[in-house]
């Protein structure tokens, strides 16, 4: 029987209403997940801001499984 792959995502928002995010810190931001085993696949735009969207995946381990499992 073939495992299916499961995915979890990571989102986050960068800039403000008024000043969006610097080259520096999109690239600090991907640096440190990338380090973390993240992909991103999608940078979106918010519409009527300066902000932009991030947003990644990484495989969904067992570690990561046990801990969405537990109580909050």
């Amino acid at each position: 029987m073939t495992e299916i792959t499961q995915w979890e995502y990571r989102v986050q928002n960068l800039g403000s209403a008024l000043k969006g995010p610097s080259d520096e810190e999109i690239q600090a931001v991907l640096d440190e997940w990338g380090e973390e085993g993240w992909e991103a696949f999608a940078v979106i735009q918010l519409s009527g801001t300066n902000k932009v969207r991030l947003v990644a995946k990484r495989l969904l381990n067992d570690r990561a499984r046990r801990r969405r499992s537990l109580p909050g």
